[in-house]
């Protein structure tokens, strides 16, 4: 689906760094169908240039009508001028896709021409590993197999998921900021055993090697967390009373505060940009 595909990422940070390593990494595509630009950083355009031997051009001088995919990388507020120009400059074969936090699709088609394929993507910051938990939701207007050309350069970051876009909110709340809530909890764990004179960097691999084990232990037995947690939770036990104090200090009700209140945010993202209107 990719093959021969030009790709022009509008935005050069970190995800879209993330993506371009990804796809090619996996071999899906080359270096050469890779355009990059920004506002006004030559540095970090010279940068990815070196590093991945992508094209990076000024913005104004990018070759709209040879570009396949334009996928639009910059901060949330730069939204409204990049729609505004590339509404003049696309034909309706080209396909827009936002990274973007709180853009949907619906304002995407309100800042485009008539019919134009959009695409949202909300990939995480597990993608420069290469196992993001991405989503995925098209405009009305865009085609199956442009879908399935996304998907594909969105497999080379990790597993996609495609969703509806009233989920997408909510989806950010868990897998776009997952990634921090565990950062925050290894945060804690390496801190306590530092309290208690343990190396960091021994400290640091216990702790990661514990987390990714659990979450390999899901996935691979297709287990409910419930039902593992269970199984190593003895009565009256080290891990019975380690839980009682997650529970005495209501540590499941921060979680779930933290995707709510994620969730929420980026729901008022969207509002303030426009593009959907704030419910409670």
């Amino acid at each position: 689906m990719l093959k021969g595909k030009t790709v022009a990422f509008i935005g050069a940070g970190s995800m879209a760094e993330a993506m371009i390593a990804g796809a090619i990494q996996a071999e899906k595509l080359p270096s050469n169908q890779i355009i990059v630009t920004n506002n006004s950083n030559n540095d970090r355009l010279q940068e990815l240039a070196n590093k991945y031997e992508v094209r990076t051009l000024q913005k104004e001088l990018l070759p709209y009508k040879e570009i396949d995919l334009f996928i639009l990388a910059m901060k949330p507020k730069g939204a409204r001028e990049a729609f505004r120009s590339l509404k003049d400059k696309l034909n309706l074969n080209q396909v827009v896709i936002s990274v973007l936090a709180g853009i949907t699709t619906t304002f995407m088609e309100d800042h485009l021409q008539e019919g134009q394929q959009v695409i949202r993507v909300m990939p995480n910051t597990s993608s420069m590993v290469q196992q993001s938990a991405t989503a995925l939701t098209s405009g009305q207007h865009t085609k199956p197999e442009n879908i399935e050309a996304v998907k594909e350069l969105l497999q080379c970051l990790g597993k996609v998921f495609v969703i509806e876009e009233e989920q997408m909110d909510l989806f950010t709340g868990i897998a776009g900021s997952g990634p921090a809530y565990f950062y925050y909890l290894m945060e804690h764990m390496e801190s306590v055993g530092l309290q208690y004179g343990m190396p960091k960097e021994l400290i640091r691999e216990i702790v990661s090697q514990t987390v990714y084990g659990a979450a390999k232990m899901v996935m691979e037995k297709g287990t409910s967390p419930t039902i593992l947690k269970e199984n190593v939770t003895s009565p009256n036990g080290t891990t019975a009373s380690g839980l009682k104090a997650l529970a005495d200090y209501n540590g499941g009700e921060a979680i779930s505060q933290a995707i709510k209140h994620a969730a929420s945010r980026s729901k008022q993202i969207s509002a303030e940009l426009g593009g959907a209107k704030l419910n409670s």
